[in-house]
């Protein structure tokens, strides 16, 4: 289990991650891909490394676009040091791919 953070140290660790924001106790972010084969390959990939750490985020897609959004369900739905560590590792995932953009 990791420790719920404050909005202070939401805000603080966003500064790592400049594309993301934080409302209704999630971070949040949209990627736009070439198309839904692109965004849904990047689903695809970033599905295994959510279930090798467990921690697995809210998804919606439309077309090109992948809309991600992240909290702590076993925390009350609060932010947590994994979530900041699974939106890491998906802009890894993102910077890797061709054609993610915001």
């Amino acid at each position: 289990m990791s420790t719920k953070f404050s909005i202070e140290q939401i805000k603080e660790a966003l500064n790592d991650l400049p594309d993301w924001n934080f409302s209704e106790d999630k971070i949040k972010r949209e990627y736009r891909f070439k198309n839904f084969v692109e965004a849904v390959g990047f689903i695809t990939e970033m599905a295994f490394k959510c279930e090798k750490i467990n921690h697995h985020p809210e998804l919606f897609n439309v077309y090109n676009r992948v809309k991600i959004e992240l909290t702590t369900h076993d925390e009350g739905n609060k932010i947590t040091q994994k979530d900041l560590e699974l939106a890491h590792e998906i802009e890894k995932i993102a910077k890797n791919r061709i054609g993610a953009s915001v």
